[in-house]
């Protein structure tokens, strides 16, 4: 069965742009031109994967509002920010409500389709994986799958999005060694990526794990150069 695609863009030229490039890749593709007949038609049904401009009408902030919702409802939901808002605080906002990649607009239409299908892809490894029994990479109290794209500290899960995954898997690749601001970027495999996207990747993980264990404290930031991981 098809993948299923939302796209919530209230331009209908760049709307109809998106539908035709993401449907001629196989996709199943459902457009929404505003945020309140987007957040109706996920009440219907969720996607498999979501495309947010964030101003949406008269509404500046609609897709930063719509992002908040559906990850309230799936916290593992791939979301994707299309936006001519490229100033370092709108990505900075975007992240820390969880989405997984911010994109410039204009935009190549095949590269969109590249990422559609690279975070589906890691989206259903990680899924696939949760009962593979595939070995996993431990550091101390972290397993870390990087087949299966599964994290868990002290046994208990961790949900990272595929760019956090990455940023992790760089810096506990050499426990103890300081880890470059851009190795970290490269890690991403986004653009627009400056040092305060990095921290605010960080501070992102960091807090997953302090969910589970208030006293984690193993990324240990090196100002100015990065960041390493250090065993407690």
């Amino acid at each position: 069965m098809a993948k299923k695609i939302a796209i919530v863009e209230d331009d209908p030229d760049q709307r109809s742009n998106y539908i035709d490039a993401i449907t001629r890749k196989g996709y199943s593709v459902t457009a929404y031109s505003n945020r309140l007949e987007a957040l109706a038609g996920f009440e219907r049904e969720l996607p498999d994967l979501v495309i947010l401009d964030i101003i949406l009408g008269d509404e500046v902030d609609a897709g930063f509002e719509i992002c908040r919702d559906l990850l309230a409802k799936s916290p593992s939901l791939p979301v994707i920010f299309l936006t001519e808002r490229i100033a370092e605080i709108d990505k900075i906002s975007g992240l820390r409500l969880g989405a997984w990649d911010y994109l410039p607009k204009p935009i190549s239409l095949d590269y969109l389709a590249e990422r559609i299908s690279s975070l589906l892809r890691i989206n259903e490894a990680r899924g696939q994986g949760s009962g593979s029994g595939t070995s996993a990479k431990l550091v101390g109290d972290l397993s870390l799958d990087q087949e299966a794209l599964l994290v868990s500290w002290r046994n208990q899960p961790i949900n990272l999005s595929g760019t956090e995954f990455r940023m992790l898997a760089k810096l506990v690749r050499m426990p103890g060694h300081a880890v470059s601001y851009d190795t970290l970027m490269a890690a991403t495999m986004q653009s627009l990526v400056t040092n305060n996207t990095i921290n605010t990747h960080m501070r992102n993980i960091r807090k997953k794990f302090e969910s589970i264990d208030p006293d984690f404290s193993c990324i240990k930031s090196e100002y100015g150069f990065g960041y390493r991981w250090t065993s407690k």
